[in-house]
């Protein structure tokens, strides 16, 4: 059309595009159904992906499959935590070229990846783009069950408990698939819930009304209620979210409600650090249980305490969660050391944190 010039975003050569396609022609192709339930063929092997949502990458990490990342998102640092580097120093050389909702096609194309792993929460039009590309679409929920729920950021779930257990089990084992490591991806699922499975029969015997009132404390007052896996994080860790019956997902509330909470224990990401200084500091927490007794405690890295499940934070962040809810009930656990064997296993180096 004369006059009209194409957008910078679109300004791929036919060359790059051709070059982009030739990994995944020559090679036989296979379907899988991704988190979304789309159908998506692939090539029989997958060694070439880009990778821009941050549970999968970690994933892809424990899978011990880091080598078949030629692409990530530009902000895994901040959404993985500065530790995070120490643990995989190769992602450093890694090209970043996007995030959750957005990518470069141009330097998507020049990195010739076979998949495009996306959040289950990407755009649309996003998802649209890199196809067009002739490049595999891959998106991960880590979620299961209702259809209409599977591309929301904050899920109504009828059952969440179910939701995030299947949901977990599917995605680790669909990235699994996806990058010819099945065999790691079963390895990986069954520690992760033998492990909790061993953390809920010592918590068993807690009635529910003696259960120890918990409240996750984010910058600027944010927490997390009911939708999100930190509340089950919670609950298998044997406390009572007290943000759940209120707080829908991820939001603000006010410091009145917190001190009508009156929460015994609070916990904070370890990505948080100055939220402790400031809960210890700022009058207003004083009237709260949980400060007056010391109970605030900063998480380890491996207890994610993020709206979706990761498996350290399932089979070590929980345990590390109970035993500071109920201390006498784990008093035989050492978690340096429990947190080593993961780290070595699936890391392929030590923990190196604190607990």
């Amino acid at each position: 059309m004369q006059g009209y010039t194409m957008p910078h975003i679109f300004r791929v050569s036919a060359l790059t595009v051709l070059l982009g396609l030739l990994p995944f022609c020559s090679q036989a192709a296979r379907e899988v159904t991704d988190q979304l339930g789309r159908q998506v063929t692939i090539p029989d092997r997958v060694d070439r992906v880009v990778v821009l949502q941050h549970q999968t990458l970690n994933l892809l990490v424990q899978l011990d499959a880091t080598s078949t990342m030629v692409g990530i998102l530009g902000n895994w640092k901040q959404q993985l935590g500065d530790g995070y580097a120490r643990l995989v120093p190769q992602l450093a050389s890694i090209p970043a070229l996007g995030d959750l909702t957005h990518v470069d096609l141009e330097k998507l194309v020049a990195l010739h990846p076979q998949v495009v792993f996306v959040t289950n929460y990407a755009p649309t039009e996003m998802i649209e783009q890199i196809q067009k590309l002739g490049i595999a679409v891959i998106a991960i929920s880590l979620r299961s069950g209702d259809e209409k729920q599977q591309g929301k950021l904050n899920p109504e779930l009828q059952d969440e408990d179910r939701a995030y257990n299947q949901g977990l089990k599917d995605g680790i084992e669909l990235i699994g698939e996806v990058v010819n490591h099945q065999q790691q991806a079963k390895a990986l699922i069954k520690a992760t819930f033998e492990e909790r499975q061993q953390t809920a029969e010592r918590l068993k015997g807690i009635p529910a009304d003696r259960r120890i009132r918990a409240y996750m404390a984010n910058p600027d007052l944010t927490t997390y209620g009911s939708g999100k896996y930190t509340g089950l994080m919670m609950s298998h860790a044997g406390a009572l979210n007290v943000a759940a019956a209120t707080v829908k997902g991820y939001k603000q509330v006010s410091m009145e409600q917190i001190i009508a909470w009156n929460p015994q224990v609070i916990f904070v990401q370890d990505r948080y650090p100055k939220v402790i200084d400031e809960i210890n500091q700022q009058p207003a927490w004083q009237a709260v249980d949980a400060v007056k007794n010391h109970r605030v405690y900063l998480m380890p890295e491996y207890a994610k305490a993020w709206g979706y499940p990761m498996p350290e934070a399932l089979a070590l962040g929980e345990l590390w969660m109970a035993k500071k809810l109920y201390p006498e009930k784990f008093s035989d656990v050492d978690m340096q050391t429990r947190a080593d064997s993961w780290y070595q296993r699936f890391y392929r180096t030590h923990y190196a944190g604190n607990n």
